[in-house]
């Protein structure tokens, strides 16, 4: 007799990035064609070398990197995030009102388990990042789609139309994964208020925060005296400073959430990884200037994506910024029949867009995402050559 299953985990998808990877088995790639890899957004360098050697020092100095610490993570971490916050956003932030968590998926499962349980709802934008609409698959949570206007903007009356007495929350993700959209400062503006209006929570994921092409704060919600009573920011310290494999990510959000939170973490994880953490604190307080160059070329790559796709036939981009840009495809199969191709055919791996939207969409069949930072801009160039190889012949 097989092992029973959870109902709710066995009904959501499988890991995309995973699935993705699986289409390389069996295929060669030859030197003159290696494989270019846009599937998942995660830098491949290594952390600047000031910074391992600090991880290295920690590792071999600091007693702590290797005890259990606090559940809500370290002091000087918190308070360094909410010390470098304040003047970025505006408004007024205390350290008591930061959480460490092991990287930004696990802060989103923490918020959602603190708002929502099974029966209730949730309002996504599509397309989706899809490890929030698996976490909510698993939780007994409803995925309520909110499908975007022009520029892949959402709506708030679209939202609005949609909220019932079980909607517990509205993700926002900007930049957004995976369509590369800058949500503007008055549109989370309006989601805020309404947000405040129902009684329920906003949750802005702010992953790709530092690769925003835009200068200053990319909104003020911190300069409302009641934010911590509707607002939950989530961020991760994955992309800023390379530290994929350390999993740092934090939750800002009232005391009361973060009391919440705690009883989530202490559960799953007991502490945030204390390495990671002492890096992501070496990283903030050293790496200003590092950064800002990581923003330039990050951008850089942007408008090469940008332009090389504009100037693909049949291609449009619908949607490039941070790390993504998501576009329609001419080829006549499926976006999931042409991804297996293009492992095959032209030695891209690439996401179709039926990953990130609901079940059954027909635009997710046309639809396909490019995390263009993994490669620079020589490999963009020759990635743009691949595709317009395997153009559908008139």
């Amino acid at each position: 007799m097989p092992h029973p299953l959870n109902p709710a985990i066995a009904a959501t998808f499988a890991p995309p990035v995973m699935e993705a990877r699986r289409w390389l088995d069996g295929v060669h790639f030859p030197p003159e064609r290696p494989l270019i890899n846009v599937s998942q957004a995660a830098p491949l360098d290594l952390p600047p070398e000031g910074l391992r050697q600090a991880i290295a020092q920690a590792a071999l100095h600091d007693p702590q990197a290797h005890l259990y610490g606090p559940v809500l993570g370290l002091p000087e971490l918190r308070a360094e995030i909410a010390a470098q916050w304040v003047p970025h956003y505006g408004g007024t932030i205390a350290p008591e009102q930061v959480a460490i968590t092991q990287g930004c998926n696990q802060a989103f499962c923490a918020a959602i388990a603190t708002l929502a349980g099974a029966g209730d709802e949730v309002i996504l934008p599509t397309p989706w990042y899809f490890n929030h609409k698996m976490w909510l698959d698993m939780s007994g949570v409803k995925t309520v789609p909110l499908v975007p206007g022009a520029g892949l903007l959402p709506d708030p009356d679209e939202a609005a139309a949609k909220i019932t007495p079980r909607t517990r929350a509205i993700v926002l993700v900007s930049p957004n994964n995976p369509g590369g959209a800058e949500y503007p400062a008055d549109l989370i503006r309006a989601f805020a208020e309404l947000a405040r209006r129902h009684s329920i929570a906003l949750i802005v994921d702010e992953t790709y925060r530092d690769f925003d092409s835009r200068e200053g704060a990319p909104h003020d919600l911190f300069t409302n005296p009641d934010w911590s009573d509707y607002f939950i920011q989530l961020y991760s310290f994955s992309k800023a400073y390379r530290l994929t494999g350390h999993r740092v990510g934090a939750i800002v959000a009232s005391e009361a959430r973060l009391a919440e939170v705690e009883k989530f973490l202490d559960t799953v994880a007991i502490c945030p990884n204390q390495l990671g953490q002492m890096a992501a604190l070496w990283g903030m307080r050293n790496l200003g200037d590092w950064l800002a160059g990581e923003r330039r070329e990050i951008l850089a790559r942007r408008t090469a994506m940008a332009q090389g796709l504009e100037a693909l036939e049949g291609w449009e981009l619908l949607g490039c910024g941070a790390y993504f840009a998501y576009a329609t495809h001419p080829d006549p199969r499926p976006s999931p029949e042409y991804a297996r191709a293009l492992v095959r055919e032209a030695g891209v791996l690439m996401l179709p867009g039926t990953m990130f939207m609901p079940q059954g969409s027909a635009q997710a069949t046309r639809q396909m995402r490019i995390a263009f930072a993994n490669i620079d801009t020589p490999a963009i160039t020759e990635l743009m050559a691949r595709l317009a190889a395997l153009q559908p012949k008139p």
